[in-house]
C-alpha cells in the first residue's frame, strides 16, 4: 500500500490543473455539472439598454467659460430688446408736425405766433439798381461804347441803371457816330480839360475822358446831374441836356435825338491806354 502524498502536493497539482484549464472550459464544465431545470423559462423580450448619462464632470465647464456664455446670452437678448419695433419706425418716417420755439424757452411752452397787418405792404425793389460794380480795369478790358458810359456813371457816383446807361450811348451816338464813337478819345466832344474850349480837343485815353466829362457835368449841369442821380427816366435826362448850353444846335431840342437801340462797338486797345 502505497502512502498518501502529503496535501501541499495535491493542492499544487490541482491548482495547476485548474490553471491548465481555459476558463471558458471550465465555465461549460460547470454549467454540464448543474442539474438541469425542470421547465423551460418563458422567453422574455431582451431589454434596451438604458442611455448613458454624461458623466457629472464634463457638464461642470471652468468658470470663465461659464461667464463667457453668460455673457454671450446677455448681449443677445439686449439686442432682441432694442429692435425698434414697426411702430416705432413708424412714429420716426411720420412723426407730428414740429414746432419752432424760442431758444431757451421750455419744452412746454406754447407756439409763438407773428401777427402782421394786412395793411403794411412789402416795400418795392428797384432791380435796376442791384449788380455788381464794374472796376476801371474789367470796364477798359471789354472796351465797348457801353463801357465808357459806365465809366462816366462811376466816376460821377451815378448809378448805372439801364435808363442812365441808354441815356449815355444816345448822347454819345448824337455827338460822334457808333462805328468811330471814340474819335480824339473825346466821345462827347467835352471842351473841358481837353485843350479844345470848341469841343475839338482830345484826351490821352478814354478813361482819362470818362473821368473829365463826369467833372464838367458836375461843374455846371445840375439837371443833367439830378436825371442821372434818379437815374429811371432817359427821356427826362435827355431833356435836361437839350435845354443846358452842351451843344449850340441844343440837339433840335429833340428832334435830332434818336430813341432807337445803339449798337454795340469795341474800340482799339490803344484808345483805352492798352
Amino acid at each position: 500500500m502505497t502512502p498518501a502524498e502529503p496535501p501541499r502536493m495535491r493542492g499544487r497539482r490541482s491548482a495547476g490543473r485548474r490553471a491548465a484549464v481555459p476558463p471558458a472550459r471550465r465555465s461549460s464544465a460547470r454549467r454540464a455539472s448543474r442539474p438541469a431545470a425542470a421547465a423551460p423559462r418563458k422567453a422574455t423580450a431582451p431589454r434596451r439598454p438604458a442611455p448613458r448619462r454624461p458623466a457629472r464632470h464634463a457638464l461642470q465647464l471652468p468658470l470663465h467659460h461659464r461667464l463667457g456664455v453668460s455673457l454671450a446670452v446677455i448681449a443677445l437678448v439686449c439686442g432682441f430688446s432694442i429692435v425698434p419695433t414697426d411702430a416705432a419706425l413708424a412714429a420716426t418716417v411720420i412723426g407730428p408736425e414740429a414746432t419752432t420755439q424760442a431758444p431757451g424757452a421750455p419744452a412746454s411752452s406754447p407756439v409763438q405766433h407773428l401777427l402782421v397787418d394786412a395793411t403794411i405792404g412789402a416795400p418795392v425793389v428797384d432791380r435796376d439798381t442791384l449788380g455788381a460794380t464794374d472796376s476801371i480795369q474789367s470796364l477798359s478790358r471789354i472796351g465797348t461804347n457801353e463801357s465808357w458810359a459806365e465809366l462816366v456813371l462811376m466816376f460821377g457816383g451815378w448809378k448805372t441803371t439801364k435808363a442812365n446807361v441808354d441815356y449815355m450811348l444816345r448822347w454819345m451816338r448824337q455827338e460822334n457816330g457808333p462805328p468811330d464813337w471814340w474819335n480824339r478819345n473825346n466821345p462827347l466832344n467835352n471842351g473841358y480839360g481837353s485843350g479844345g474850349g470848341a469841343g475839338l480837343g482830345s484826351y490821352p485815353d478814354l478813361v482819362t475822358a470818362a473821368k473829365y466829362c463826369a467833372e464838367n457835368l458836375q461843374r455846371g449841369y445840375p439837371a443833367v446831374v439830378a436825371g442821372l442821380v434818379d437815374g429811371t427816366n432817359a427821356d427826362v435826362t435827355a431833356a435836361a441836356i437839350w435845354a443846358s448850353p452842351w451843344a449850340s444846335s441844343h440837339y433840335g431840342y429833340g428832334s435830332r435825338w434818336s430813341t432807337s437801340p445803339v449798337p454795340i462797338v469795341t474800340a482799339p486797345a490803344s484808345a483805352w491806354g492798352n
